[in-house]
């Protein structure tokens, strides 16, 4: 709906005038966006576009114009020579046909655009998180691997630009795969604050490459204060009289929902395949070209668009004769992320029948309020089960302003994976459409799969571990290390070089190492007292997270700790089994790097040796849980690329205080002493090293052996000082073990909360600097640049240790009030060479 089927009413105007909302820009910016409201912890309002073809149905040569007017000022920008080596990137699942238009302005662009779909066979190339999810968000599943490797510009097109944090995240997780010089943000507004603006130009200067942004208005969001509990109490009012609607067809019974009267008979085709609800619903045969893909979910290229156009005009011809006679206002209905090929196709249509009236939109997973008002921007909503088996599992899916719009005919286009049952359902999307529209056509495109890639075969003997002595301190039954030894390569670098090459995105972490921190003879008092204190505690967490993994993972589970935190835990689990149980418990410790996932050698050899569905991945302990979604992923691309299925990605960890997994013996954010040293405590074993010259496709990632370090080493004291206290806690592990498995222990990701909230109130806009629990604090203070910590009140003898370190960092120490952790630790954001303490200058330890 544009303002002129609003009768000249900006579709803004219900929020503004509730909320004192105002958008302040360009004239250009009311004409583009209307409001609307959302249940939403961050941001109540919602910016509507009129011309993005996602909430507002609107006219497919005003939806894709405006795309591809952006293609041709980013052509403008970049010359003819760069928009030739250029590569386009679009966001799911509002921008993927904005940036299948932009591709198309821009001219012989590769377009590739990000998904929430694994797709079996085909590996991630990348992915990244939007700042409010919980799990890894975006994928990006080329077909082509080389599409994202060229030094030319990378082009990003998002529906708005807001604050930047998702494309700032993108753009990290992307150069440091696959570095280039310049990158260009295309958004249909440009919305951000000035704080902004000058946090990309900073970035850019960080990373030394040139960031453009292309916009086809700008402005800023003026809220008054307390607008979102405002707008949440306004919400939620609206809810409760009904507006919400449940799994109605209307958002609410008031809302206008138009009555037309059925077509004659002959207008009337029998559906075929699965039987649907209504008799007017009628699938359409496209007769959509043979391996042309779908969309940009693989990779969209000059000659994918060739194809499509020439074939464009006859698919329109197929669905202009399925239409009714009668058919004069026609909406055509994409699918989520299937949004180009049912504009194009739109289009085509409008093109044919130029008398009729044709209009596109697409459904959504996005839950917006629904109010019939025409100073409201989501007049109507139909709510209908996901019918595509999503990845997050099953739940409702939107289609706004299409109740009561008058649509004599809905043509739906879904691709074949959407065509389920569900869809045909009698609450699905067909029967949602059919209560509101005289006519519903159904067109399915075929969903594009990848032909896999030939993969060499690789070596039939992957390399035996290595273990102690030869290779750590630990006894040889004790672990096994799915490593390769670089004990004699120097990879150390000290802590402030690290620290800037890895933000500026000239490293990775794991490319190098840190140099080891020495320990002052205080600093070992600190750790020996508090292994006394802590012995206790730590055997009945032990001892609980055992009997969990035994009654509730396999009866003879596989132990696979990440290396290296969470090889002590491992170790110390063996150790429990064999007591209690007289098990002699297999136990490796693997490689897993943030960024870059598990080592797929290793898994490949555990799975050589082992049931996969035996092993379970143990860890010390979780922060925000980062590793925990690495792990996830790591292990989806493992199986989807041909790796052996049935690895169970749930970690098992010590303590849990960020409540990111189930199987944990403790949620308590206390001191776990192997925490307070770096490879002295762990086997005197090196963080795992991954970098390309060093490691090759057919090995184990690396660590070194730090044996000069022995006459400090108290890796095996500190697993006999908790390994003598598993006797006198027998009883209270049974009583912990009762208690867990009677009560809910279903993650709720309260840690990723407090991060991103922590992240945005101390004004980081980057949760990866940010790190929580008395374990990642510490180890920011050992290996990272801090800036400074947070400690809960009141926080005891837990902390005596990160106090001492920040104390001899010079880091301040800020006491605050319901902290969900004991502390957290802020590396410094606005790094540059040399800065240690919280005023950036370096400080002598």
């Amino acid at each position: 709906m544009t303002n002129a089927e609003n009768n000249g009413v900006w579709s803004g105007t219900w929020v503004a005038e509730r909320l004192g909302v105002e958008l302040m820009g360009d004239d250009s910016l009311t004409a583009l966006l209307g409001l609307a409201l959302r249940r939403n912890p961050k941001r109540a309002h919602l910016l509507v576009s009129h011309v993005l073809g996602k909430h507002v149905p609107q006219s497919p040569s005003v939806v894709h114009g405006h795309g591809f007017a952006l293609g041709r000022r980013v052509r403008e920008l970049l010359g003819a020579e760069e928009a030739a080596r250029a590569v386009v990137l679009g966001y799911a699942e509002t921008a993927t046909g904005l940036g299948h238009s932009v591709a198309d302005g821009l001219g012989p662009a590769p377009y590739l655009h990000s998904t929430r779909r694994p797709v079996p066979g085909v590996a991630r190339a990348g992915g990244f998180e939007e700042s409010h999810s919980h799990a890894t968000s975006h994928l990006l599943l080329p077909e082509d691997p080389a599409l994202l490797v060229g030094d030319g510009p990378l082009v990003l097109v998002d529906d708005e630009f807001s604050t930047g944090n998702t494309v700032l995240n993108t753009v990290r997780d992307l150069h440091e795969r696959y570095p280039r010089g310049r990158y260009v943000v295309v958004a249909l507004v440009d919305m951000r604050s000035p704080a902004d603006t000058a946090r990309m130009e900073r970035f850019a200067r960080e990373i030394g490459a040139r960031v453009d942004l292309v916009a086809a208005a700008s402005g800023t969001v003026r809220l008054p204060e307390g607008v979102l509990e405002k707008g949440q109490a306004l919400v939620a009012r609206h809810e409760a009289g009904g507006a919400a609607g449940g799994r109605s067809s209307a958002a609410a019974p008031s809302w206008p929902v138009a009555q037309f009267p059925a077509p004659p008979e002959g207008a009337r085709a029998t559906p075929t395949g699965p039987q649907s609800p209504d008799r007017r619903v009628t699938r359409v045969d496209l007769r959509w070209p043979t391996g042309l893909p779908d969309g940009g979910r693989h990779g969209f290229t000059q000659a994918h668009r060739e194809r499509l156009e020439s074939a464009l005009p006859a698919m329109a011809a197929r669905l202009a004769d399925a239409l009714p006679g009668h058919a004069r206002r026609v909406l055509v209905l994409g699918n989520e992320e299937l949004m180009y090929a049912p504009l194009r196709l739109a289009h085509a249509l409008e093109q044919r029948l130029p008398s009729a009236e044709i209009r596109f939109s697409t459904t959504t997973r996005s839950p917006v309020l629904a109010v019939d008002d025409p100073g409201y921007a989501i007049r109507t909503r139909l709510v209908f089960p996901a019918h595509d088996d999503p990845a997050d599992g099953p739940g409702d899916r939107y289609a706004y302003n299409v109740a009561g719009a008058g649509f004599d005919t809905v043509v739906a286009v879904v691709d074949s994976t959407g065509d389920t049952p569900l869809l045909h359902a009698p609450d699905g999307l067909l029967a949602r459409l059919a209560a509101h529209a005289p006519q519903v056509l159904l067109a399915v495109v075929p969903s594009y799969v990848p032909e896999p890639l030939v993969v060499p075969e690789r070596p039939a003997m992957l390399s035996e571990p290595l273990r102690g002595p030869a290779f750590s301190s630990y006894a040889p039954d004790e672990v096994g290390w799915l490593l390769q030894d670089l004990s004699d390569v120097t990879l150390e670098a000290p802590t402030e070089e690290r620290e800037e090459a890895i933000q500026s995105g000239g490293a990775h972490y794991a490319e190098s190492l840190p140099v080891e921190y020495q320990p002052s003879a205080q600093y070992q008092q600190l750790f020996q007292t508090a292994l006394e204190e802590s012995a206790a505690r730590l055997a009945q967490a032990v001892g609980a997270v055992t009997e969990l993994v035994l009654a509730e993972r396999s009866p003879r589970p596989v132990l696979v700790s990440l290396a290296r935190a969470g090889t002590p835990v491992g170790v110390l689990m063996r150790r429990w089994a064999r007591h209690r149980h007289g098990l002699d418990l297999p136990h490796y410790a693997v490689s897993i790097v943030r960024g870059r996932g598990i080592d797929a050698n290793a898994l490949r050899y555990l799975a050589a040796h082992h049931d996969p569905a035996d092993v379970v991945f143990v860890d010390g302990w979780t922060g925000k849980g980062a590793i925990t979604r690495e792990l996830a992923a790591a292990i989806e691309e493992f199986e989807a690329s041909g790796g052996p299925a049935g690895f169970d990605p749930e970690i098992a960890v010590l303590a849990d205080p960020g409540s990111c997994v189930r199987t944990y013996g403790t949620r308590e954010d206390f001191l776990i002493p192997s925490a307070c040293l770096n490879s002295t405590v762990s086997g005197l074993i090196s963080r795992t090293v991954l970098r390309s010259d060093l490691v090759g496709a057919d090995d184990y990632h690396g660590a070194k052996f730090y044996r000069e370090l022995a006459g400090a080493d108290v890796s095996v004291a500190f697993l006999d000082a908790v390994s003598e206290r598993f006797d006198e806690v027998g009883d209270a592990v049974d009583a912990t073990v009762k208690e867990l498995q009677s009560g809910d222990r279903e993650p709720t990701w309260e840690g990723w909360a407090a991060v991103e909230r922590i992240s945005e109130e101390y004004g980081i806009h980057d949760v990866n600097l940010v790190k929580p629990g008395v374990g990642e604090t510490t180890r920011v203070l050992l290996r990272r640049v801090p800036w400074k910590i947070l400690a809960r009140v009141g926080a005891g003898a837990d902390l005596d240790h990160v106090r001492l370190l920040a104390e001899q960092r010079g880091v301040p120490v800020e006491e605050v009030a319901e902290l969900p952790y004991t502390c957290v630790g802020l590396i410094h954001p606005k790094y540059t060479r040399g800065a240690t303490g919280a005023d950036g200058k370096a400080v002598a330890l």
